[in-house]
């Protein structure tokens, strides 16, 4: 059984409206983040040509943005190339269910931090609110440990704005469509990061 006229209407009119939302909110991106991004490309790609790596993190979607992205850069985003250093703290279940068990929750990114971040590395935090406190509590780690920080967030970034060396604001405060554009740049970055060190024809 098909569904009614009506709800049918209903369902394309919603899609459009959550498709244009999604593309306004990355027209703004373009006319406003592009120096931004270009930055925090730049800082990444000094950090592997000196030999460090790139850790990402993040809850819920984030995380998921933050394992996608690691996968990325370790596996290959458009080109053949040598795989490139990168760890989401989000995927080993016995650290994340260890630490929070034996300390707290708000540590488990902080606990991983200090045991293998370095100062040549880069560590991401992503919260699209900007006070999620264990993606706070790791982006101070990781700064009081000499790493480059960078936080995406959405037009509110909390404190997580405050602490990093290079935010990434996306203008809205709608958490769907500030992820969506999160991991559009993700992908940016990861293209433009291949260009330069082994694609750049």
């Amino acid at each position: 059984m098909g569904i009614r006229k009506t709800t049918y209407v209903m369902m394309e009119k919603f899609i459009k409206e959550k498709l244009t939302e999604s593309a306004e909110v990355k027209k703004r991106v373009a006319e406003n983040l592009v120096k931004e991004i270009i930055e925090i490309a730049e800082v990444i790609i000094k950090c592997y040509n000196e030999g460090g790596k790139v850790v990402l993190f993040g809850n819920g979607g984030s995380a998921a943005d933050a394992q996608h992205i690691a996968a990325e850069l370790i596996s290959r985003f458009k080109c053949e190339r040598p795989s490139l250093a990168a760890i989401a703290l989000t995927t080993n279940t016995s650290i994340i269910t260890a630490i929070g068990n034996d300390y707290d929750f708000s540590k488990i990114f902080e606990r991983q931090i200090e045991g293998i971040v370095t100062n040549r590395d880069v560590v991401i935090g992503i919260s699209t609110s900007g006070n999620s406190p264990n993606v706070i509590k790791g982006i101070k780690k990781a700064e009081s440990m000499g790493a480059k920080t960078i936080a995406f967030a959405g037009e509110d970034c909390g404190k997580l704005g405050e602490m990093a060396d290079y935010t990434l604001k996306i203008p809205s405060n709608d958490t769907p469509r500030i992820q969506e554009a999160h991991i559009t740049i993700g992908h940016i970055l990861c293209e433009l990061i291949e260009r330069e060190l082994f694609c750049n024809e």
